[in-house]
């Protein structure tokens, strides 16, 4: 700036502050800059000092572990040689102890190879023995038997029959081997279920998914997920007894015939049986009337209400409930009197 100028502008002022200002938010820059680059080599040094202290004392502790079982089988083979006995073999550096498993025979090391190589699987890796090769075979050969679990809305190691397969039968089959397939069937049709009522919510616009009635929708829908998981799980492991695996079988296949009315009756016989319920007061005399036997036939087997059973039946129904009333929405029936109310 001019020095000569005895007035100057205030537009010079205003340039003149502006430039000092910049200068200086230059120079607090470069100080900070000069500050974490201090910093992250401090940050560097100690975390190499760090790293040398923890590679020293694992050094230590290995090497102080190896001169006691030393000395301790030095000790053995003393006590050995003073009773007579044999000394102890000294266990070769990276040699396992570690026994296989029941079950798990060992291999000649050139089978060993040649089975990996079976697998598309390097026959040797860099510094592995042979007991880790053979440990390593096992676990891949027990990783492909493994059962692959399905990709639908309930994961399941079931076998999943396709759609033209999922009719179930009228009653259900006395065999072994065809029940184990009337379970595949279910858990496919419920699965193939769930996936088209997902579908259906996906392909909703965004207004109607986050308006409150479509969260409604989609919360109805995980809900009924959640209720049928504990069903495919006793379906997976043949736990399911045989009155609601025959009762299911039945709502099941109405459902694939269109018969959603009758269906829904099956699930009330299911859900709340053919006993009478009480309302009021059921003992007005002294006196037995005929009528009142019937309060107590939810004892037998034909009129247990087995939505009250347990609280794990009672969402697995209601799950089965919610899967009748989406599939008349879905597949509707060609006769309208059987479309539920």
């Amino acid at each position: 700036m001019d020095q000569t100028k005895k007035y100057l502008k205030r537009s010079e002022v205003e340039a003149q502050r502006q430039a000092d200002y910049l200068r200086e938010q230059d120079e607090l820059e470069k100080a900070r800059v000069e500050r974490l680059e201090k910093k992250r080599k401090r940050d560097e040094d100690e975390g190499d000092r760090t790293a040398a202290r923890e590679a020293k004392k694992k050094r230590l502790a290995k090497e102080s572990r190896k001169a006691a079982e030393e000395e301790a089988q030095t000790e053995e083979n003393a006590r050995r040689k003073r009773i007579g006995l044999p000394e102890l073999e000294r266990k070769a550096d990276g040699d396992e102890g570690t026994p296989l498993k029941d079950g798990e025979e060992d291999v000649a090391d050139d089978a060993l190879r040649d089975k990996l190589k079976e697998l598309d699987e390097p026959r040797v890796l860099f510094g592995e023995s042979h007991i880790q090769r053979l440990r390593r075979y096992y676990k891949l050969t027990a990783k492909a038997l493994a059962p692959t679990m399905t990709k639908g809305p309930i994961p399941t190691i079931l076998q999943l029959v396709d759609e033209k397969d999922m009719k179930v039968p009228e009653a259900l089959p006395e065999a072994a081997e065809a029940k184990s397939f009337v379970r595949r069937q279910i858990a496919s049709y419920f699965d193939m279920v769930l996936s088209e009522w997902q579908f259906a919510l996906s392909r909703r616009p965004t207004d109607v998914k986050e308006s409150f009635s479509g969260k409604q929708a989609y919360h109805s829908f995980l809900q009924a997920r959640d209720n049928l998981t504990p069903l495919v799980r006793k379906l997976e492991t043949n736990t399911l007894p045989e009155v609601l695996l025959t009762a299911i079988n039945d709502i099941v296949h109405l459902m694939q015939t269109k018969c959603y009315v009758k269906a829904n009756d099956a699930y009330l016989r299911l859900s709340i049986g053919k006993a009478a319920w009480p309302i009021g007061v059921t003992m007005v005399g002294i006196h037995e009337r005929s009528a009142r036997e019937r309060l107590h036939e939810t004892e037998k087997a034909d009129g247990q209400a087995h939505i009250l059973a347990d609280e794990t039946t009672r969402k697995m129904l209601q799950g089965i409930k919610r899967c009748l009333s989406f599939a008349q929405t879905r597949w509707p029936p060609e006769d309208l009197g059987q479309l539920m109310g």
